[in-house]
């Protein structure tokens, strides 16, 4: 593996091994006999990717980024599925920003893929209320706009998590697939897997992030 920035090397065909490996043998004791292999291809490498790769967003947008690595361990307090770990490396980035729900990238490296995507999972509380007024305006088509053309870049949209259009709107609303929504984030499936390989991986990651930053900015113009 090549030297990370902090003396540890970036992730490799290793942590997909690995992932593939804890996807087929998801449980405590495979795990503690693996740990020390977990550290050394998963969890360091992801450290020092991670760092990076915040450092390259912010060179792009002007917005100084910080990353949250998701917890390889599951919460199973409430989960029908009880397998202990996430056969995933996900991190989040989040620019320092004052905003009560600002847009995050997304990195997701999985056993068989790399997903990256953009934007806010759930809008809390008041945020759901002004998202609502704002997408019911002509933001909305603005929003429409890039969405569409996102889609047709090739970019994922979920499906809106409301079957129905929330009152005071009516059903008909022209933008009632956005007002159903209470959160909207892109997705890249797209980007082969080897581009969260190595030194290189930061600034490809970073690169292959640009088309969504549409979407990214719109969301961050969110009132406050």
């Amino acid at each position: 593996m090549t030297a990370g920035r902090d003396g540890h090397g970036f992730l490799g065909p290793e942590a997909v091994s690995f992932l593939q490996a804890l996807a087929a043998n998801n449980n405590r004791d495979w795990f503690t006999a693996n740990k020390p292999r977990y550290e050394a291809v998963l969890k360091r490498p992801a450290a020092a990717f991670a760092t990076a790769t915040a450092g390259e967003l912010e060179r792009r947008t002007g917005l100084a980024h910080e990353a949250r690595i998701y917890r390889i361990q599951r919460d199973i307090r409430f989960a029908k599925d009880k397998t202990p770990y996430n056969a995933h490396l996900h991190i989040a980035f989040t620019p320092r920003i004052d905003h009560p729900a600002p847009p995050a990238w997304m990195f997701g490296l999985e056993p068989d893929r790399l997903v990256l995507g953009a934007g806010t999972f759930a809008f809390p509380g008041a945020v759901l209320d002004r998202w609502r007024a704002r997408v019911a305006g002509p933001d909305g088509a603005a929003l429409a706009t890039i969405l569409s053309r996102l889609q047709a870049a090739g970019a994922r949209l979920d499906e809106p998590e409301l079957k129905r259009v929330p009152k005071p709107f009516p059903a008909d609303h022209p933008q009632a697939a956005l007002l159903r929504r209470k959160g909207l984030c892109a997705w890249r499936d797209d980007i082969p897997v080897a581009a969260a390989y190595g030194a290189a991986a930061p600034a490809a990651c970073a690169q292959a992030l640009t088309p969504l930053q549409p979407l990214f900015d719109w969301l961050r113009a969110m009132p406050a």
